[in-house]
């Protein structure tokens, strides 16, 4: 028999992990591996005494000039060597007599390897195999064995953290879409609160322009009227500097009403931007709704950031425009984000372009969504354009409305010039929670809820164009119908 001293230091198992140890991206390494290999030629009669030594050991690598020759678990080693003259067959003879018998498909990994990825292959196999130890392979050339039981217990923990972590995310999130909806009823709110004495000033500016225009029209006509102006009336002019008020107050009324038909519009733009979707959709203007995200974002768009326009005839659609101001608002802002990773590397050619056009050929549905790599956008040749207005569904030239049928959708392309996603990026770049950007400004968030707007909302598609050193497009696909 071998003694327990002379097992303890063949047989290494690391300390049992805590449930404290574990992360999501933690590896088998982390986990209890044992070290115990021998060669094929060795005796059985040394592994036997090697298991009844140490109960907890799976199983024994077999390894020949340190290259990896095989592996026998427990198991099917004691199944053997039970069966009628296993004994006196396999435990006085090499290993390798027995384990051209017992060798079964061994499951092996690099130490690397996530424990939930392991476990998941783990389980794949068939029913036979499943509590077969796993061979852990440590570079270069070492080999260890990871008990299954070990694996799927460190697993079960790992999915109670997983479970803990996405209820957590979730309360967040739901703490988060409470807060935004109270922040877009308060928005709306102040922006009609703010609207009323922007429309008075408005309105009043125009009666102001007038009534300095028939003042000054009188005050020239004074001075052709008498010659001879008194000197009171010359310091008074000399002294309030006449010439160049009479130049200086119109430019000031018009430059207060250009500074009040922003604040207007901005205002209109904050309300659009904050309603409140109800049940039932209701007809929009695709193109007002993106203007009024670009009047909101315009101050992240004075860098050197240029935003090029080419829209195409588009009739009303059917939709949430609050909800597609927001997934616009989305994709421009991650536009701009990008642009401003280029600081110092060609700031002056920053451009976001910003297309929309009738499409013929498409097919929504929930979940909808694809990845093109390289960049490669495909365009059908040929389509007839419409020329629309926008409120009243006339068309001009002759077309007539049954025209708008042989279109099925409406594309909104949204791209940058910056620096692209990578393509590992980009496999995940849908998902819920996950970003790419430090603590404090990324939540995970934007583009999960984009792509929810728009496939499950509007039964619309979303693609991604994307190549590194490129730059990135966002193509919005919506039914007409």
């Amino acid at each position: 028999m071998l003694n327990t001293s002379s097992v303890e230091k063949l047989v290494t198992p690391m300390p049992e992990v805590s449930r404290q140890d574990l992360r999501l991206d933690s590896t088998i390494q982390e986990l209890p591996l044992y070290d115990f290999q021998v060669k094929p030629t060795d005796i059985g009669m040394k592994v036997a005494q090697m298991f009844e030594a140490y109960p907890l050991l799976p199983g024994v690598v077999l390894t020949d000039q340190n290259q990896f020759a095989g592996m026998i678990s427990r198991r099917r080693f004691l199944e053997y060597i039970s069966r009628p003259f296993g004994r006196e067959l396999f435990l006085k003879r090499p290993l390798k007599s027995l384990y051209r018998f017992a060798q079964t498909d061994t499951l092996m990994f690099p130490s690397d390897t996530l424990i939930v990825d392991a476990a998941r292959r783990s389980l794949q196999r068939s029913q036979e195999l499943l509590y077969e130890p796993i061979v852990v392979q440590h570079p270069p050339e070492v080999y260890k064995m990871l008990d299954v039981h070990e694996l799927l217990v460190a697993q079960s923990y790992i999915h109670e953290l997983a479970t803990k972590l996405l209820r957590q995310q979730t309360q967040a999130q739901m703490i988060q879409t409470e807060k935004l909806a109270s922040l877009g009823q308060m928005v709306a709110g102040v922006a009609h609160e703010i609207r009323n004495p922007v429309t008075c000033i408005l309105g009043n500016l125009g009666f102001l322009t007038n009534y300095s225009e028939d003042l000054m029209r009188l005050l020239s006509a004074y001075d052709v009227e008498m010659a001879n102006s008194s000197q009171k009336i010359e310091e008074i002019k000399e002294d309030i500097e006449f010439q160049f008020l009479q130049e200086d107050l119109p430019e000031i009324l018009q430059s207060m009403k250009v500074g009040a038909e922003r604040l207007n519009e901005l205002v209109t733009s904050l309300r659009s931007f904050s309603h409140m979707d109800g049940a039932n959709r209701r007809e929009a203007n695709i193109h007002e709704c993106i203007d009024s995200t670009l009047l909101i974002l315009k101050n992240r768009l004075k860098h050197s950031i240029k935003v090029v326009k080419n829209y195409g005839d588009l009739p009303p659609i059917s939709c949430y425009s609050g909800q597609l101001s927001q997934v616009f608002m989305n994709l421009i802002g991650n536009a701009i984000d990008a642009l401003e990773e280029l600081e110092g590397e060609g700031t002056d050619s920053r451009v976001i372009k910003i297309e929309t056009e009738l499409i013929e050929s498409f097919e929504g549905g929930c979940g909808n969504s694809e990845l093109i790599p390289n960049n490669t956008i495909e365009r059908k040749e040929g389509k007839k354009t419409l020329s629309l207005v926008s409120n009243h569904h006339e068309f001009s030239d002759g077309e007539k409305e049954e025209d708008i049928k042989n279109y099925s959708g409406v594309a909104i392309r949204i791209s940058d010039n910056g620096p692209g996603i990578p393509p590992e990026i980009q496999r995940r770049i849908f998902e819920m929670f996950f970003t790419t950007k430090p603590v404090g400004k990324g939540t995970g968030l934007g583009l999960a809820i984009t792509h929810q707007i728009v496939t499950e909302k509007h039964n619309g598609k979303l693609n991604l164009h994307s190549t590194p050193g490129t730059g990135t497009e966002f193509e919005i696909l919506l039914p007409l119908v």
